[in-house]
């Protein structure tokens, strides 16, 4: 039900507002590199897509990008099924623990957990060197665990990084099924693979390819796991070369340009296939609980799920390893401890102020984000707007938009050269002075996270007392402040932890956008100090991770605790 009444005065400036916004940081950079990629002298052309048709280098990027974003889905949907089918399917003891344990590493950006994989898994990392002083390895010969440069390392840490969005996906799309449906199977004697394979698969495949089409488009766009890796055969590697080079060369708007046209149109696909998903919960039975699971039953189950979270903890247990070892060479494990990384950390040097300046931007994205994501979650569920609908759609547009891309945008669109006013070249120019556009590139990115906490909330919100509100003559901004606002407050409270939590660790914008040090987030400093041959700048570097892995636990904590289990749909297709 919604209110019907005319825009008010505040709805019609905010639309304003908002359609600025978005035109001149969304529109605006989109726009600006579709038409250097697709356009010559003015004219609609494809003639620097034979740039990448005729370069070696930029074909086997595109075929590494591809490979890796199509295994990470296939090996992410071989964890994922059975593992959500059992969670489904059957009650056992420490299941909602066991649960939660599972989605710890959503937390963990692949770009810090390169960096402990590599420390792991390096010809000479702590894992071959443990084998060596073991005996089990000729120290002459060391096992290359990230072969091809790391090409199957990337595959394991994004696989280990987002099964959990998969998760998220096939378990709701389970949650949805009529399970009347597998019942009546089974009665007719189908054993329970057929069960699965015949009924349940088929009406999971919308939420699978919704959850699998995020996993393609976050493992073919991710650009800080390959630099620390080392291996720059990929696109986004490519991209990120490419923006130092933006006048001289077309390369860099021709594969941004090709990029968006595969993430949208994927991320367009999989909403029209998540569309589908209404028939399986038509005549819907009651909810399936899942019987209880047998002692072996659980026993599988629970040593799966460990075995899963470990591997996909041992990137972070490497992390904080370093950031405490003294002195580590040629040993499996630190010679030496030390908190001096840390203490380096809130001194008065660069590295120290990586943390305000990632704290500053997180904060500035998050008040942005919870004024437009509360305006825009008000108009879709409370308005009569005919184009409400539309207004919710582009507001999702960012999740098809990988901040590669985006960034790529808003420097070629903004690097102004002197060509304009000063006071305009001081903030919007990122050579110059990076801050505006990385708290708008951090908001727009985390822009859905807010809408989808706050329209969460009013659809909760009984409209029947905004109504009451309005009968005995209070005004729209009243009623919003004294009623709608209060009663949703915790949704947007956890909308606007979320967006600054994720905005402290963002990668592709802060490594493509922050060209000046003393302007530098925390992961581009990461970026510097891990370049650096001194052996104590990694161990700097991985403390300014695990400072920023504590900002973002604490934040998810805390938006936990407003939205309990219900946080989960924040990171769903």
């Amino acid at each position: 039900m919604t209110l019907n009444r005319k825009p008010a005065p505040s709805t019609v400036a905010f639309l304003g507002v908002l359609g600025v916004f978005f035109a001149l940081f969304l529109a605006y950079p989109v726009s600006f590199m579709l038409r250097h990629g697709f356009g010559h002298s003015g004219e609609f052309s494809l003639r620097f897509f034979a740039l990448v048709v005729h370069s070696p280098v930029l074909r086997q990027s595109f075929a590494n990008s591809f490979l890796l974003a199509t295994f990470t889905v296939l090996l992410t949907s071989l964890i994922v099924l059975p593992l959500a089918q059992g969670f489904h399917r059957w009650r056992f003891p420490g299941k909602e623990f066991l649960g939660a344990l599972l989605l710890v590493p959503m937390i963990m950006p692949p770009f810090v957990g390169a960096i402990g994989l590599k420390q792991l898994f390096a010809r000479y990392g702590s894992l071959n060197l443990f084998l060596m002083d073991a005996g089990l390895m000729n120290p002459a010969s060391p096992i290359d665990w990230l072969n091809a440069g790391g090409f199957w390392g990337m595959i394991l840490l994004q696989t280990l990084n987002l099964y959990p969005i998969l998760f998220l996906n096939v378990s709701a799309g389970l949650a949805a099924v009529d399970p009347s449906m597998a019942e009546a199977a089974r009665n007719l004697g189908a054993s329970p693979s057929r069960v699965f394979r015949t009924i349940t698969l088929p009406l999971i495949l919308p939420g699978w390819f919704a959850g699998a089409s995020i996993v393609w488009i976050f493992a073919f766009t991710d650009l800080g796991t390959p630099l620390i890796l080392g291996f720059s055969h990929v696109v986004p590697v490519q991209i990120f070369d490419a923006v130092n080079d933006l006048n001289t060369n077309p390369q860099g708007y021709v594969l941004v340009s090709a990029v968006l046209a595969m993430t949208v149109g994927l991320f367009a696909a999989s909403r029209r296939v998540l569309s589908t998903r209404s028939f399986a919960t038509m005549a819907r039975g009651p909810v399936d609980e899942g019987s209880d699971a047998s002692p072996i039953q659980t026993a599988v189950i629970w040593c799966g799920g460990l075995l899963l979270a470990t591997l996909a903890l041992l990137p972070l247990g490497m992390v904080l390893l370093t950031s405490v070892a003294g002195h580590w060479f040629m040993t499996a494990f630190p010679g030496q401890w030390t908190l001096e990384h840390y203490t380096e950390l809130f001194g008065d040097g660069l590295t120290g102020t990586s943390i305000s300046n990632s704290l500053f931007y997180a904060t500035g994205s998050a008040i942005i984000d919870l004024i437009l994501g509360v305006g825009i979650a008000w108009i879709v569920t409370r308005s009569n707007l005919p184009f409400a609908g539309l207004l919710d759609s582009l507001a999702m547009l960012p999740l098809a938009l990988p901040g590669l891309v985006l960034a790529f945008g808003y420097f070629a669109g903004f690097e102004i050269d002197g060509t304009r006013h000063p006071f305009f070249n001081s903030i919007l120019d990122p050579r110059t002075n990076p801050t505006l556009l990385l708290i708008v590139s951090y908001s727009v990115r985390r822009l859905p996270y807010q809408v989808r906490s706050a329209i969460a909330g009013f659809q909760q919100t009984n409209v029947l007392l905004e109504e009451a509100s309005a009968a005995f003559g209070a005004s729209p901004w009243q009623t919003f402040v004294r009623i709608t606002l209060p009663l949703v407050k915790a949704n947007v409270l956890a909308g606007f932890i979320l967006t600054f939590s994720f905005a402290m660790l963002e990668v592709s914008d802060s490594l493509i956008l922050a060209q000046n040090q003393r302007y530098f987030p925390i992961t581009k400093q990461m970026w510097l100090l891990i370049g650096r041959i001194d052996p104590g700048a990694s161990g700097a570097a991985c403390a300014l991770g695990v400072v920023g892995l504590l900002v973002l636990v604490g934040c998810l904590y805390l938006a936990s605790r407003f939205l309990g289990k219900r946080i989960g749909d924040a990171f769903r297709a």
